[in-house]
């Protein structure tokens, strides 16, 4: 199999999966100009082909987008200053800046914009689907048309993402130049001396940078394999800021006076129920099964128990930075699993069936595995976990399509389209291609809705997805965002790793 297109199925699944004051007391002293983020993503490589969400930070300090997304997820102008579509929503023409130069003095012109795009677009990328149809046209060298097979709402959100991160034309004739030697119109430059690729990357400030500066004369960003060391780097001045995600390394960073930490709420915990055909367990293709699933989970215990009550329980997968989310709907299967047994009778089901999941040890832990099999067992079914290596656990399960579903941590995008493309629509995470009419008939009116219009429409969608009970959704998931006395970091809709241009020196 393609290699890219195993690590696009891997990086897709990885995407989708990533300030409360200071004690009284004298002011800190103040803080160097060197920003130093600890995380647990890393990059296959800086070129933008390769680029996924958790790693955009890396991505960002040197290569700017085409459009910028600020905190709350709204859009700005970057290498773009503004853009339009027609009248069908399948042409979005894009004005781009006039003064704008690679390092080499490659100009970043309309040319250089087409190239990239089509680059991104045939080049095999776990985001390569951003463009697929897309085609792009020079108008003149200040102006780019895109043009869709048909509207697709998320456009935007794609070309503020790694499908608009604008890399120099002239490495694309050399095979994997931008891999470990970037060359963008980013705010940083890599250090190569100082980088140790794999460990930590440095960054710094591009000394002719078109647009504002940052705060920090050098970021340096080190990935870490246990959170413990991210804690430890924050309480001994390594690091400046880190996010956390387990309730352990969250209280340890929030027991020490001097750090500061924000609430990140991304990702969300829960079953994907992949075969709603019944393709291989035949019980999934009733809604009533699905929904007495839903019924059978104690999710209050479940967060407890797992995450010390970290996150907030949830039967939806829209996020609460989208026009989709119904908060009434959080709640839609409150546990009641005498509605669950009695949906099984009904579905035929009184017996019970066996449900086969794959178990990841690093996504499902033992308290997840006993308490899911448990809450099963009490209605009558019987959940079997099948150990699988996480070497060859994606090959098992997106390619070769051995399992009904899986318990995965997923990020919950601010863009609903993004929502729906990933999770809804046949694709990655739909991969047996299920649908119905009303999902039909909801997504072909989004394309072209705007405002209170698309509101509706994706909160007419959302509750339908969570009635016929397409997934399991347990909770989404508290994270902290922690940073020392000095550093201010403001979090990022739809991200779990804040973007590079949300930090700043504490003034």
């Amino acid at each position: 199999m393609n290699k890219r297109l195993i690590g696009g199925i891997a990086a897709g699944v990885a995407a989708l999966l990533v300030l409360t004051g200071c004690a009284g007391g004298d002011q800190p002293a103040a803080h160097d100009d060197t920003l130093k983020i600890g995380t647990m993503s890393k990059p296959t490589s800086l070129d933008p082909i390769d680029a996924i969400g958790g790693t955009m930070p890396y991505f960002q300090a040197v290569y700017d987008t085409l459009i910028r997304r600020a905190p709350d997820g709204t859009y700005e102008p970057s290498l773009a200053t503004e853009w339009s579509y027609n009248d069908n929503r399948t042409v979005l023409t894009l004005t781009l800046r006039d003064d704008v130069t690679f390092d080499d003095g490659t100009k970043l012109d309309a040319a250089a914009v087409k190239a990239n795009m089509d680059r991104f677009r045939d080049g095999g990328g776990p985001n390569a689907s951003f463009l697929a149809g897309a085609e792009i046209a020079v108008v003149d060298p200040t102006h780019v048309t895109v043009t869709l097979p048909q509207a697709d709402p998320g456009l935007e959100f794609y070309l503020s993402d790694s499908a608009g991160l604008m890399a120099n034309p002239a490495k694309f004739s050399t095979d994997d130049a931008l891999v470990t030697t970037p060359d963008g119109t980013g705010p940083y430059t890599l250090d190569s001396g100082k980088t140790a690729i794999g460990t930590s990357w440095v960054f710094d400030r591009r000394a002719t940078y078109w647009g504002s500066k940052l705060d920090f004369s050098t970021i340096t960003i080190s990935a870490f394999d246990n959170e413990n060391a991210m804690v430890n780097g924050l309480k001994t001045g390594q690091l400046d800021s880190a996010l956390l995600q387990t309730a352990d390394q969250q209280l340890a960073a929030e027991n020490d006076p001097k750090l500061k930490a924000q609430d990140v709420l991304f990702d969300f915990q829960g079953v994907l129920l992949f075969d709603r055909g019944g393709a291989l367990t035949p019980a999934l293709a009733k809604p009533e099964v699905r929904q007495a699933l839903n019924y059978a989970v104690d999710r209050e215990t479940m967060l407890k128990v797992i995450r010390d009550g970290r996150g907030e329980i949830t039967s939806q997968v829209w996020g609460v930075d989208t026009q989709g989310y119904e908060k009434s709907l959080d709640d839609y299967y409150a546990y009641d699993p005498a509605k669950a047994k009695e949906l099984l009778a009904d579905a035929g089901y009184a017996d019970g069936f066996e449900l086969v999941l794959p178990r990841l040890t690093t996504i499902v832990t033992d308290n997840i595995a006993t308490a899911l099999q448990t809450d099963l067992a009490a209605v009558g079914v019987t959940l079997t976990w099948q150990d699988v290596d996480a070497a060859t656990a994606l090959k098992q399960i997106f390619v070769q399509r051995e399992f009904s579903g899986m318990v995965m941590n997923m990020g919950q995008s601010s863009d609903d389209w993004i929502v729906y493309k990933g999770l809804i629509a046949p694709g990655t995470f739909n991969f047996f291609g299920t649908t119905d009419e009303t999902v039909q008939k909801l997504a072909a009116s989004a394309r072209t809705a705007s405002g209170d219009e698309a509101k509706k429409i994706y909160q007419q969608l959302n509750e339908h997805i969570v009635k016929d009970a397409w997934f399991l959704p347990f909770y989404r998931m508290t994270y902290k965002l922690v940073t020392v006395p000095g550093i201010t970091a403001v979090t990022q809709a739809g991200q779990a790793e804040t973007s590079i241009y949300n930090y700043s020196l504490s003034h």
